[in-house]
């Protein structure tokens, strides 16, 4: 029988301290380009002061748990979690929903280093606290959030997935270019680019989108809309719209906002001969090429997201 306890996985990242010396070198040059720029660098340095000890009191109990490994957020791409995983990630909420994605349903304890700085969505507890939550979560007795995830499947077997949004457009502020199925209809567009949201993430990224459209519409005596719901962390639909379309002889802009669901996937056809990309959560570092008569069907994820309550 094996008595070994489950492994965690500890997922942080570098603070904007420790960015500015690996980008200045030392400590003293970072100190004089933040303080040449006019910026408060005490507040650097208590941001950084709060992270270390918040990392330390981590690391403490997971050296009493005993198996367990500690990643950069950067490596995150390419490592490989185990089923029973247990992932813990220190950092701020965007940390969480970077780490999500590419999880497959193993449960993830958010912890806030700094609940004075960080309002802390997807980050319940505080480090003084995983000992007990990592014991529960272990035994399976801690209650959990269901989130659902986006996800981009290529014509040529890549895929990505999202907790907050894809975006699939163009890399530059140039026009992207595609054909566009959706509902039975199909169609060519020339738009900024297209916003998929899942629930957690509608909340976000196109929240603003229809909040500005629906001030536009209301400017130019536009009837008034009613106010926008945000969907559920665990609903089974996507909401999807099309920024800034361009109707033209060569384009149109019929199919500018709806829901996905898994019966009903978005289609779109790439028709940039280059720089079309897709990207998740906002790092465009981690992104698809979507180039020209590459397809890409957006549904939501075969699995879903498991934060601990």
């Amino acid at each position: 029988m094996n008595n070994q306890p489950r492994r965690v996985v500890l997922i942080t990242r570098r603070t904007r301290l420790a960015e500015l010396i690996t980008r200045h070198n030392t400590y003293a040059q970072a100190q004089f380009y933040l303080e040449h720029l006019g910026a408060d660098f005490a507040d650097y340095l208590r941001e950084d002061r709060a992270y270390t000890i918040a990392l330390h009191s981590v690391t403490a109990t997971l050296q009493q748990w005993g198996r367990y490994q500690h990643i950069d957020r950067s490596l995150l791409p390419n490592y490989a979690f185990a089923a029973d995983d247990i992932v813990i990630a220190l950092g701020q909420d965007g940390l969480v929903a970077n780490t999500l994605k590419y999880l497959s349903g193993q449960p993830l304890i958010g912890i806030n280093p700094e609940p004075a700085r960080y309002d802390g969505i997807l980050l319940p507890f505080e480090a003084a606290a995983l000992p007990d939550v990592l014991a529960q979560t272990a035994a399976d007795k801690r209650p959990h959030k269901t989130i659902t995830l986006a996800e981009a499947r290529l014509s040529d077997g890549q895929s990505l997935r999202a907790v907050n949004d894809l975006y699939i457009g163009v890399r530059s502020h140039t026009s992207a270019r595609y054909e566009i199925s959706y509902g039975g209809q199909c169609e060519q567009q020339s738009s900024s680019g297209l916003i998929i949201s899942t629930g957690l993430g509608s909340t976000a990224w196109l929240k603003s989108i229809i909040t500005g459209a629906q001030a536009i519409a209301a400017a130019n005596g536009g009837k008034s809309s009613s106010p926008y719901q945000p969907l559920p962390w665990d609903s089974k639909k996507l909401r999807f719209a099309v920024r800034e379309p361009f109707p033209s002889r060569h384009s149109s802009a019929s199919i500018v906002y709806g829901h996905i669901q898994r019966d009903r996937p978005l289609r779109l056809r790439s028709l940039m001969a280059e720089d079309g990309i897709i990207f998740s959560d906002g790092i465009e570092s981690d992104y698809l090429r979507f180039e020209a008569g590459i397809e890409a069907s957006i549904t939501l994820a075969s699995t879903h997201g498991m934060l601990v309550q």
